[in-house]
């Protein structure tokens, strides 16, 4: 399924990747990373540990290990509304993270790929 980047999402994931967007996670501020995730209603569908509609976090992290793409697939797939596919077969547009700040994206990112 191709997904269109809308032009306020390229801006910000170009904005990522000139600050270091690598692969790898960096030091998270985990308090600003729940804050962020709380705000954008993320645990309705995520949790830390244990899978809800949505994978849980750490299932994650464990996917993008070692995956160069990670920060930018996860940058992506929180800021542009793409289509995710559930259990029982229905779409829907994931919801889109509550900030335009790439430091604060960045953050949570970060924090999701450093869970273990």
């Amino acid at each position: 399924m191709k997904t269109v980047m809308q032009p306020a999402t390229a801006i910000l994931t170009a904005t990522l990747l000139l600050l270091g967007a690598t692969g790898s996670a960096q030091a998270a501020d985990e308090a600003a990373a729940r804050g962020l995730a709380r705000q954008s209603n993320c645990f309705k569908c995520h949790s830390v540990e244990k899978k809800k509609e949505g994978p849980a976090w750490r299932e994650v992290a464990a996917k993008y290990r070692g995956n160069p793409d990670a920060v930018t697939k996860l940058t992506r797939h929180m800021t542009s509304g793409e289509k995710v596919k559930f259990e029982d077969g229905h779409e829907e547009d994931h919801a889109i993270v509550k900030s335009t700040d790439p430091k604060e994206i960045r953050n949570l990112v970060d924090w999701i790929l450093s869970l273990q």
